[in-house]
């Protein structure tokens, strides 16, 4: 990389056979570095991405980031919510106290939680960004077939990666050229208007589908189920946040319902009859999934969704025996829904084996539903969620279930909001209970008269059950008001931590840069 303000190169490995969207990424930089030296550089934009084969290799680089978000964007989507608590046990998960701070919301931009996991929060989708624009404009100066296919998918990859920002941090410095120099942030509002017009211009070059062998790239139910769950959160996401809090701004509901209607009529979706196929090892299978992160049994590129949560005792190698779930999340699902498979609790079990296991004192390992003290848990204390099952042809730690950012089901669901909203309870409350078909054996529909209010409150209860765990609740509990209420070792906060702050690190690289309010 070069001085701010220059082009820059990057050093990758030889040009041998690429496996479309499994590669790690090879083009990381940050748009808001500056840098003192010029490399020793093997190719640059300009003698590279010649061919197909070349583009390819870049653009699974720029799909590859949407591996290494599914640990930072879930942790701060899920962790500061109330669908999970990562407790002290003992001398393991302290981590400086980020764990706790980030359920607590008490970070700051020079907290341990604000130097890691929200510094990253703002550098792992800026990296996927500046990958992308690397590729985009190398791909101006070549001729290929499928040349506008191919912009299509970068502008869709790059507008997810700035829906993430503008998710976590509302403004964002807009970059659209892959020079590194220090730019001011873009509103919020107008972070939305560009991602609006970004994926409204590409998705009609992207196709419907893709052959299976192609799985995970980018289609036009993509870019629609994006557009669908901005759309939902449009008075949010177009909002002014001050530290009194969050001035909504318009409303989108019907461009919401529309979004997700043309995913749900396009004819490639359905929901897949069995309800947990969208989390198994071979859930690129299930019709139901539309934006993924690609994973494979191999290592490097493997999820290690199963070992967050699992007990020390329980898988070979070792889990982390870190992420629970709070009992009053837990306690609000109905037994007898199948969705409630996703929670360990009671006695427990080696999962390779399928015989009874221990704790490390050599006593049987059951799962309580409560934690007595989150700052000093023991080590089965929490009810674990275990939504993506481990691989059993697993590489270590390494499964090769894909997850999910956008699944058809969230497609009924943000229709089934927006219907609420513009006062069609009724047609809501029959989608939710469509969604509870495939769930419940015999059937348990939702029965009773429903106002606009308490359909609203149970359309949001119904998202925790079918959504738990696929990084959907902390924007949930802000367009509900509910974000920064008090819950299971939590108080109430202030206002303003609906954003997260801009990390110090980032203040302190960007003199163009302003702190989010209340920070």
């Amino acid at each position: 990389m070069k001085k701010p303000g220059s082009r820059f190169s990057v050093r990758i490995g030889g040009r041998g056979p690429l496996t479309p969207l499994l590669l790690l990424g090879v083009l990381a930089v940050s748009q808001g570095c500056s840098l003192d030296e010029d490399p020793v550089s093997a190719i640059t934009p300009d003698n590279f991405f010649q061919n197909e084969q070349e583009v390819m290799g870049g653009l699974a680089s720029v799909y590859g980031a949407l591996r290494v978000l599914h640990w930072t964007y879930y942790n701060l989507s899920e962790v500061s919510s109330d669908e999970i608590v990562v407790p002290t046990r003992g001398s393991d998960w302290f981590d400086n106290g980020r764990w706790l701070e980030i359920h607590q919301q008490s970070w700051a931009a020079n907290s341990p939680s604000g130097l890691d996991d929200i510094n990253r929060g703002w550098n792992e989708p800026f990296a996927g960004i500046a990958r992308a624009n690397v590729v985009l404009e190398a791909l101006e100066n070549v001729t290929l077939a499928d040349k506008e296919l191919f912009v299509a998918e970068l502008r869709t990859m790059r507008a997810f990666y700035y829906y993430m920002l503008m998710d976590l941090f509302g403004g964002a410095p807009l970059a659209t050229t892959p020079e590194v120099l220090a730019r001011p942030r873009t509103t919020r509002a107008e972070l939305f208007n560009f991602i609006e017009s970004e994926l409204t211009a590409a998705r009609a070059d992207l196709p419907l589908s893709w052959p299976a062998n192609m799985h995970g790239r980018m289609t036009q139910g993509a870019a629609d189920a994006i557009l669908a769950s901005m759309y939902l959160n449009a008075e949010v996401f177009t909002g002014t946040v001050s530290q009194s809090g969050l001035a909504r701004g318009q409303a989108r509901w019907q461009d919401a319902i529309t979004a997700a209607d043309r995913v749900i009529n396009s004819g490639v979706y359905s929901l897949a009859t069995d309800w947990k196929l969208n989390f198994a090892p071979d859930n690129h299978l299930s019709p139901e999934l539309i934006v993924v992160a690609k994973y494979l049994n191999q290592s490097g590129l493997g999820s290690d969704f199963p070992f967050r949560a699992l007990h020390y005792n329980q898988l070979n190698p070792t889990p982390w025996n870190g992420f629970s779930t709070l009992a009053s999340v837990f306690n609000q699902f109905d037994p007898d829904d199948l969705r409630t498979s996703v929670f360990l609790v009671g006695p427990q079990v080696n999962l390779d084996t399928g015989e009874p296991t221990t704790d490390r004192q050599g006593n049987p390992l059951i799962f309580t539903p409560v934690i007595q003290d989150v700052f000093q848990a023991t080590e089965a204390e929490g009810v674990r969620i275990l939504k993506w099952p481990p691989d059993p042809n697993r590489s270590s730690s390494n499964n090769s279930n894909d997850v999910g950012y956008f699944r058809l089901a969230e497609m009924y669901l943000i229709k089934a909001e927006a219907l609420n909203e513009l006062g069609n309870t009724s047609a809501a409350i029959d989608i939710l209970n469509m969604l509870r078909e495939r769930v419940f054996d015999p059937d348990k529909p939702i029965t009773g008269s429903f106002d606009q209010a308490t359909a609203r409150d149970r359309i949001l209860q119904e998202r925790l059950f079918e959504l738990v765990s696929e990084s959907k609740r902390r924007v949930d509990l802000i367009r509900h008001g509910k974000f920064t209420d008090p819950w299971e070792f939590k108080p109430q906060t202030e206002p303003f931590r609906i954003l997260f702050p801009i990390p110090q690190r980032q203040l302190d690289t960007n003199p163009e840069l302003v702190q989010n309010p209340g920070y």
